[in-house]
């Protein structure tokens, strides 16, 4: 392709589609752990650095996070409702969880690495991604050095989270992540399409954060407890999903200068190595009290993105509803805290 044609969207998407799919294929052939999500994750990172012309894929992204969203909501079942006061202990310590991360984060970034106070307080935050660039925006952060850190925050998490669960834990994985499309029934197959449609689209509207993977989760769990789904989505739609939330992680380092890669990345990095000592420290206390399995625990603490961390849960077999509980309450307490966050420090700089 020429350069003209590369600037072409659809042009640099095929590109992208081609990478991608050359790195399943390469991890796959390897026999490396989950191919279809570090294959392109791998792919399009280092065509990314290497500044090549790289793009995500916009609408079909968010629609693949659907899937996961569907995922989530068949697996709440009234056996899970049933289990939700022993889960409500191990929550109550998401709220601990995030204040010691703001109480390290925030100073840790402005005084170690030197960045303005609305930077240092939403690269310090493990919201989803999108959203702390927005509110940090607003709040008169970097938008570049948000979505610089929160990129590398996910994508360390997403590549080390699976060795841990291995080595610590003896997690495989290799549990079954769903019954291919050719074996589960019709309706059930075309409820799951109407619930992803309609609860991401629906969650728009009514302004829902998230609505790609929350609305989706919430219509489904509604059939899911009124009985009519009994099935995850086929492991043909989870394979699609990881495919482009590896995708997406690696593009979004394209375009990154030296001075990126040396001051904001390597601050992500370094902060991603406290982040897992506090995620540790939390994990070794609930598993202690008896509130959580080790693997669901630490998935649950893991400050990763919302639709990474319920990959890893399916592929390890945990337990879907514990570990989405959890980033539920994490992300939900982070967003509500950003207006407020931002009020305070737009007080601070006028005062």
């Amino acid at each position: 392709m020429n350069n003209s044609l590369l600037q072409i969207p659809s042009a640099r998407r095929f590109l992208t589609l081609a990478i991608a799919g050359f790195g399943a294929g390469l991890f796959w052939m390897l026999s490396l752990p989950l191919p279809f999500l570090f294959g392109p994750m791998a792919a399009c990172l280092i065509a990314a650095l290497a500044h090549l012309p790289v793009k995500g894929f916009g609408q079909v992204s968010v629609a693949a996070r659907t899937i996961l969203g569907v995922a989530v909501g068949a697996s709440i079942t009234p056996d899970l409702l049933r289990e939700l006061p022993q889960i409500a202990l191990s929550v109550a310590l998401v709220p601990v969880f995030i204040t010691l991360i703001g109480m390290v984060g925030v100073p840790f970034f402005r005084r170690v690495w030197g960045f303005d106070a609305p930077t240092a307080y939403y690269a310090a935050m493990p919201g989803g991604l999108q959203d702390m660039v927005v509110f940090g925006a607003e709040a008169g952060a970097n938008p570049r050095t948000l979505s610089l850190i929160h990129a590398t925050r996910v994508l360390l998490i997403v590549t080390l989270a699976p060795a841990f669960l291995t080595f610590a834990y003896g997690a495989e994985l290799t549990n079954p992540i769903g019954a291919p499309a050719v074996e589960l029934p019709l309706q059930e197959l075309a409820l799951m399409v109407a619930a992803a449609l309609i609860g991401w689209k629906g969650g728009e509207r009514l302004g829902l954060f998230g609505a790609s993977i929350l609305g989706p989760m919430i219509v489904t769990a509604s059939l899911s407890l009124a009985g009519f789904i009994h099935y995850r989505p086929p492991a043909e739609a989870i394979l699609a999903a990881q495919f482009f939330i590896g995708c997406g992680i690696g593009v979004h380092f394209l375009g990154i200068t030296w001075g990126e890669l040396t001051r904001v990345v390597l601050a992500g990095v370094a902060y991603v190595l406290l982040l897992a000592v506090l995620a540790a420290a939390f994990t070794a206390f609930v598993t202690m009290l008896g509130l959580g399995h080790p693997v669901e625990a630490f998935l649950a603490f893991a400050p990763g993105g919302q639709a990474e961390m319920t990959v890893l849960a399916i592929v390890t077999g945990a337990d879907l509803g514990f570990v989405i509980t959890h980033h539920l309450t994490r992300i939900v307490l982070v967003i509500v805290g950003a207006p407020v966050a931002a009020a305070l420090i737009a007080r601070r700089r006028l005062d």
